[in-house]
């Protein structure tokens, strides 16, 4: 329900917060900036927003509730998810048998309200409230997680002690308590979506941190006392030393979610207020992806195309941690994989486990490094052969022979660019006549955070294209948008949809997921002479947009112009 200005200044003026002088001028303003009355009193500090919205209370005829010292029941609070409460400003405050009342800065916010409805499956009813008490609230989902613990935390702090033999350590890490905490703790982290759990011993604190989207983000404070309890319980899950608290650990473990098989990598590391420990949640289910889906196309998708429809050769994967390079060479493992080959791996760690592919797991402490299980795997008679990652130069030199002898070879390399692993293999001793020998295609990339459904279009004005032409050759990406239909065959980047993030339904900050930005080197009859030469990988760069590559800023920048992700999101996470 809307409320006409005539009515609103009525009301105002018989409310005397503020004299007939200050809301005439103010609606005299309103009028010529076409802007709300109220909104332009507010703007101008005439009135409180919070006192606005207590005369248009008045005025609709709706009851005005304050919440800024209630408590809210949690059955309750979490029927409308903290990202629409939060975008929204609107919470649920008391459940009737066929109704449930929500308190809202703006009741003709008909989006939330509809979407909520068909949620809960009651009637909503809207009442009007104050910022003050939307804070109080929202406050109250932070502390949602630790509600959820309750008892089970005190019962879990109580419990500890002063246990500090290893004896008693694993007594404590099978203890109900303890095995309640820590498996609510994976469970939310697994609904939340996070890619990697935190756990961070402090001074007086235990800090739990969620990596949601590439961010991390607190998710909550334990006692310090847990700290013990819960390494320990995290040891004995991963089979790890319960004595050893002095040298970092690596293990790994699973558990059943929901019917969803989710695997665990952990690393332990010492610190100064005792163990951390980070663990990597690894979905069973993390195949089925397609290049597609990861972000490829065009040109260089059917680079990738060409290469794994060779016999022999190397496809490698380049980037920093955490850039998705496992995902993009499991979903071109999942391509190659056919009944004809035979396919064999060697990973550290295996992240995901595929049909039909031989898998071996590297173990340093037993002296069985990548190098050994590659010269093992050659005489396995394989067609097709996995390195998780190239990390030395026996390494190299190994995949680049195995390349040479007939196998194709997939792995990775921790490089910045594309064009920077041809100069990072040959510093491990590889020759450049093997590489051109090998190299069929490098794929460097990142991950950047994909708009949700909920986002504003726009085209760049002049300052912004000008802003975009300083960083690089604009030309290339609306070559690319262009060739693959996004904008007319004379069209321009003025032409080019890009996309604001808006929050909604789906997130609270107008992103959800991620994506690929990618740039996919092929080596071709030019590269090979430049490497040949010993050409830096700036040149090798520069020869290789010519032939077509997009860089990985430039296929960012492609993915904005298509509303897939922003421009500020491509910045945050690349530049040159």
């Amino acid at each position: 329900m809307q409320v006409a200005d005539s009515d609103l200044k009525k009301f105002i003026l018989a409310s005397g917060l503020i004299s007939r002088a200050d809301v005439d001028a103010a609606e005299e303003e309103a009028k010529d900036k076409k802007t709300p009355l109220k909104d332009v009193l507010v703007n101008r500090g005439s009135i409180g927003a919070d006192d606005v919205r207590r005369i248009l209370a008045h005025v609709m005829g709706i009851p005005f509730i304050s919440l800024t010292n209630t408590k809210i029941d949690v059955s309750v609070l979490t029927l409308i998810p903290e990202p629409i409460a939060r975008t929204h400003n609107i919470v649920a405050f008391k459940k009737n048998a066929d109704s449930l009342e929500v308190a809202m800065l703006d009741t003709s916010d008909l989006e939330a309200i509809n979407f909520i409805k068909k949620k809960v499956g009651l009637k909503i009813v809207p009442r009007l409230t104050d910022i003050q008490s939307i804070k109080n609230v929202l406050v109250q989902y932070q502390k949602s997680l630790k509600d959820e613990f309750g008892d089970i935390i005190r019962a879990a702090a109580r419990d500890v002690g002063t246990v500090t033999d290893d004896k008693g350590l694993a007594k404590m890490a099978e203890d109900v308590p303890v095995v309640k905490i820590m498996d609510t703790l994976l469970r939310h982290a697994i609904t939340q979506g996070s890619s990697d759990i935190h756990i961070e011993p402090m001074e007086d604190k235990l800090l739990v941190r969620f990596r949601i989207d590439g961010l991390l983000h607190d998710a909550m404070e334990l006692p310090s006392t847990l700290t013990p309890a819960l390494t320990a319980r995290i040891k004995v899950l991963s089979r790890l030393k319960l004595d050893e608290k002095r040298l970092p650990q690596d293990g790994r473990f699973k558990i059943n979610a929901d019917g969803e098989e989710v695997s665990f990598r952990v690393s332990v590391l010492p610190t100064y207020y005792g163990e951390k420990t980070v663990m990597r949640i690894l979905r069973e289910g993390g195949g089925g992806y397609t290049l597609e889906s990861l972000g490829f196309h065009g040109a260089g998708l059917d680079r990738i195309h060409d290469a794994t429809r060779q016999s022999t050769g190397m496809i490698l994967v380049t980037g920093p941690t955490g850039s998705g390079k496992t995902t993009t060479l499991y979903t071109v493992l999942d391509i190659v994989n056919t009944p004809d080959v035979n396919i064999s791996t060697i990973e550290d760690p295996i992240e995901y486990q595929m049909p039909r592919v031989n898998q071996t797991q590297v173990r340093p402490d037993i002296g069985f490094t990548f190098s050994q299980g590659l010269r093992a795997l050659v005489r396995q008679d394989p067609d097709i052969i996995m390195v998780g990652e190239i990390r030395d130069g026996e390494t190299a030199s190994l995949a680049v022979n195995a390349a040479l002898t007939g196998h194709l070879v997939l792995s990775t390399v921790h490089t910045n660019s594309a064009a920077a692993t041809i100069a990072r293999l040959m510093d491990m001793g590889v020759e450049p006549f093997l590489l051109v020998s090998t190299l069929r295609v490098i794929i460097g990339q990142r991950l950047v955070r994909k708009l949700t459904g909920d986002k504003e279009e726009y085209t760049l004005s002049a300052a912004e294209i000008a802003e975009l032409e300083k960083k690089m050759d604009i030309t290339r990406v609306v070559d690319s948008l262009r060739a693959e239909g996004h904008i007319p065959k004379s069209g321009t980047i003025k032409d080019a949809k890009f996309c604001r993030p808006k929050a909604g339904v789906d997130s609270e900050d107008g992103y959800k997921d991620r994506v690929g930005i990618h740039e996919i080197l092929a080596v071709s009859h030019g590269i090979r002479d430049l490497i040949l030469k010993g050409t830096p990988a700036d040149d090798l760069e520069a020869a290789a947009k010519k032939e077509g590559m997009l860089t990985m800023l430039e296929d960012g920048i492609f993915k904005a112009a298509t509303g897939v992700t922003t421009i500020e999101e491509v910045f945050r996470v690349v530049t040159e």
